[in-house]
């Protein structure tokens, strides 16, 4: 049978994007569905926040050939200081120490999507914009999928679909596959900062009584914020006026950076912990928050769905290049296989600093601070965390070493 394409990804924000642009050397026939229309000014997740990325993923990026037009935006990320509120415990990792140029960087999502947007346009595949992937029957030989677009429903036929249409995915949810799902009541108040001290590129981490507080270096001398408060209090929160909120962010952080002056726009995100038992089923693959989609507490959720695209690309890649099939069970499997491991990780790991952060009894916060003092003594212990936290660890798809696939 003869199929329109042989990948077709549902969803063209940041997941779906890197992975049409890591693929596109390969010469595969390839249609991204994107459901937010052409003339917005950015698709949904091309938002304010600011994107945590490992040095993994810089990696990654560089294999793909995409670094250079992300770095201009990208803020690198020279240090991180972990400490507890009113407490003894700290920990700091040193990309000196780690002998890389830096530990990661931040880059605005907004800046992160145009810088992908432009390298999609160049790629000449297919961009199904504004349109909605309506439904899907798998087959033996390939699946059929029925796109509406703008109230004309057609059809087209693909080897593979790629569900990279986020934490709510209407794919996974249409093929029955169960989640793990835990709501932690607790909500994330993301804006920026400008302190009155420069930031010198030190990310932290401050861990309080209400939940952790993060402050990620930008441009401008600026802070991405990532305020972690009780679900019950957020509206609360995020209905002060901005004098206020500083003063509440200035409380809970201290004065280590001086004065905080100036706040941008501020939105709210519930966090959750929703991870999918399986990653892929007869003819499709599950990619990034479709897949997992964890709490914020350690910024890893983009970089593990950057690695899921890393180790996708190698075994379709692989496929194409040996002349198979790149939607077969065999292949598929070989994916799910080779991210089990990552993917599991990272959720409990996520998962698990989530509610030692949290937790306010005492003999829980006197433990959490001798094993911050004793990580910041010992620095083997410090190393391993610091692999953890680039996106080093068992990283061997080819894109993951800066590989380009070609």
């Amino acid at each position: 049978m003869k199929h329109d394409y042989d990948i077709v990804i549902a969803g063209g924000g940041l997941a779906g994007l890197t992975l049409a642009c890591a693929l596109a050397p390969t010469g595969a026939r390839m249609a991204v569905i994107e459901a937010s229309p052409p003339q917005a000014d950015r698709p949904p997740s091309f938002d304010d926040r600011a994107i945590a990325l490992a040095h993994g993923s810089r990696l990654i990026f560089e294999g793909i050939g995409l670094w250079d037009g992300i770095a201009p935006c990208a803020t690198p990320i020279r240090k991180i200081h972990i400490s507890e509120r009113g407490k003894f415990g700290f920990t700091h990792l040193d990309a000196t120490e780690e002998q890389v140029p830096a530990l990661g960087y931040v880059a605005p999502a907004r800046d992160l999507g145009r810088a992908l947007m432009a390298r999609f346009d160049a790629t000449g595949i297919a961009h199904l914009r504004p349109a909605r992937l309506a439904d899907f029957n798998t087959e033996e030989d390939g699946i059929t999928l029925s796109v509406d677009s703008s109230g004309n429903a057609c059809k087209i036929t693909a080897k593979l679909l790629v569900a990279a249409d986020g934490g709510q995915s209407q794919i996974r949810d249409r093929l029955g596959i169960k989640v793990r799902r835990w709501d932690y009541g607790h909500t994330a108040n993301v804006s920026n900062l400008v302190p009155a001290k420069p930031h010198n590129n030190i990310a932290y981490e401050r861990i309080t009584s209400d939940g952790p507080l993060a402050l990620l270096p930008m441009t401008d001398n600026r802070f991405g914020v990532v305020l972690t408060v009780p679900t019950a209090q957020h509206e609360e929160i995020l209905s002060l006026d901005d004098s206020d909120f500083l003063g509440l962010l200035q409380e809970r952080f201290g004065y280590r950076c001086g004065r905080f002056q100036r706040v941008g726009s501020r939105s709210a995100y519930p966090l959750s912990l929703i991870t999918a038992k399986e990653s892929v089923r007869q003819r499709v693959a599950l990619l990034g928050n479709a897949a997992h989609t964890l709490h914020p507490v350690s910024g890893q959720g983009f970089n593990l769905g950057l690695r899921d695209v890393a180790v996708l690309v190698d075994v379709i890649a692989g496929a194409l290049k040996r002349g198979e099939d790149p939607g077969e069970e065999r292949i598929l499997q070989a994916y799910a296989s080779e991210r089990q491991s990552d993917q599991r990780n990272m959720a409990m790991v996520t998962d698990g600093l989530a509610r030692l952060f949290s937790n306010p009894l005492s003999v829980i916060t006197t433990g959490r601070n001798i094993g911050l003092l004793a990580a910041d003594l010992l620095p083997g212990i410090r190393h391993q965390i610091a692999r953890h936290a680039m996106g080093l660890k068992d990283a061997h798809a080819r894109l993951s070493r800066g590989l380009s696939i070609e």
